[in-house]
């Protein structure tokens, strides 16, 4: 607007032009900027539509542009309202009249929409590498730890014993699934807007063919007017980063618990943890916690972006200008937030002797016992009943399940035999055999599979 004001009588209000400028944040966008207009030169002089010699001068400016912004050599001028004509009002100073025929069969609607998309598909692909890495560092944890036995929860109350393989292997899952919405959201992303102008199509003997192989699109906008007003891509990233962030808090929440004192499950290193500025014994899981809380802010820009375009006609309005420090943030988030969570596990040290006596307190074999009742011919609601009653009995005497006599396990069921007393944590892991499951022999498959799996999209990346 402060560069470009045809019709306009005035110089636009500086008020107007400092509300209005995104240049302070949507100059991330250069390289995808340059990249778009470097391959739209090139086609302009492939099709005839400028002189060859002006697309070579075109070509050239950008990349010596591309050299000055990376070398901090660029001067952004406030005056310039984007990235785009910042970059434009640079290139006619290089290049002169030639410029001036770069923007020929382009709108800057088609043109925001094609960084925005390269962008994203770029964060997409940074996105997926980062889940891979914690998944790998999932699997190193679980298979170092393979046989430590630690309590399941339900309610947050101690449930049944479980591996800790197991539990890492769920959130292995979560990332799987995670993984497999960001594949869904690139190939969304993965269309081509250039050809699509303001609104509706150019005039010109363009080529979106050549335009779509040379910056890596699979597809084709199929509707121009859906092309510059499409962000669905965008709210597909902050969907699928809003779902990994939740999974990313579950286990935050959970290392915040086993690091504390009255769990003791695991240590944190001491460079992934934090002191108190006036109690000097503490060490505090400040990494955790803030994963768990920039949890909210993720949220906060899906929200905001959904809400952003719940209402817009079509084609392109200027409500669309807030598509992009949402993004910008929940990828600078989401990204750090997967390394450092990477790193913490990497680092931190298992007290598998204290997950063991702790699957050891608070009953946990009591299921198990009715399953034996149950292997006695005892119906399970029953089986359910005595064994309830049974864990009253052994709670008010303030004994475990373990010393309880025969005789005493009698009072409850005559169906209680020697045998009862070979039922332990080891024995309520190897039983729970189905596929999934917790037994030793399940996760030892898990784990080889999961790791077939990671090592299989490291080779299609590749």
């Amino acid at each position: 607007m402060s560069h470009i004001r045809g019709r306009l009588g005035k110089k636009a209000d500086s008020l107007v032009v400092k509300y209005t400028s995104s240049l302070p944040f949507d100059w991330r966008l250069y390289r995808h900027d340059i990249a778009g207009s470097t391959a739209h030169a090139q086609m302009l002089a492939k099709q005839g539509i400028i002189p060859a010699q002006n697309g070579e001068a075109i070509t050239a400016g950008l990349a010596e542009i591309a050299t000055e912004i990376e070398q901090g050599r660029f001067v952004f001028k406030p005056e310039m309202e984007d990235i785009h004509m910042a970059i434009e009002a640079r290139l006619l100073e290089k290049a002169g009249a030639a410029a001036a025929q770069l923007h020929t069969a382009r709108s800057r609607n088609d043109q925001v929409a094609l960084d925005m998309r390269l962008f994203t598909k770029e964060a997409i692909d940074l996105t997926k590498e980062a889940i891979e890495d914690l998944q790998r560092t999932l699997l190193d944890l679980a298979q170092a730890n393979q046989e430590v036995v630690l309590p399941g929860y339900s309610h947050l109350q101690p449930a049944q014993p479980v591996l800790l393989a197991h539990h890492l292997l769920a959130y292995f899952e979560m990332l799987s699934r995670d993984d497999k919405r960001f594949k869904c959201a690139r190939k969304r992303a993965d269309v081509l807007p250039l050809g699509s102008g303001a609104l509706a199509g150019v005039v010109y003997d363009i080529d979106q063919a050549f335009l779509a192989e040379e910056l890596g699109f699979a597809y084709i906008s199929r509707n121009s007017l859906d092309a510059v007003a499409d962000r669905d891509f965008v709210l597909d990233y902050h969907t699928a980063a809003s779902v990994t962030m939740m999974h990313l808090s579950r286990l935050a929440e959970e290392i915040v618990l086993w690091s504390s004192a009255e769990f003791g499950f695991i240590e944190l290193d001491d460079a992934y943890a934090t002191t108190s500025s006036i109690m000097p014994q503490k060490k505090n899981p400040d990494v955790a916690e803030l994963a768990r809380g920039k949890t909210g802010r993720v949220y906060g820009h899906l929200m905001a972006m959904l809400t952003t375009m719940k209402a817009l006609p079509l084609a392109y309005n200027r409500d669309l200008q807030e598509d992009k420090e949402g993004l910008f943030d929940t990828v600078d988030t989401l990204l750090p937030t997967l390394d450092v969570m990477s790193g913490l596990l990497k680092t931190l040290k298992v007290n598998g002797e204290n997950m063991r006596h702790a699957a050891g307190r608070g009953y946990l074999l009591a299921t198990d016992l009715a399953d034996y009742l149950v292997g006695k011919g005892e119906a399970f609601r029953d089986a359910h009943g005595i064994v309830g009653r049974l864990v009253s009995y052994a709670a008010e005497k303030g004994r475990p399940l373990n010393e309880l006599s025969l005789d005493e396990y009698r009072r409850f069921s005559p169906l209680f035999e020697a045998d009862v007393r070979t039922i332990s944590l080891d024995s309520s892991l190897a039983a729970r055999d189905s596929f999934g499951g917790t037994a030793p022999k399940q996760v030892t498959v898990a784990l080889a599979e999961a790791r077939k799996r990671i090592n299989r999209k490291a080779k299609e990346r590749a």
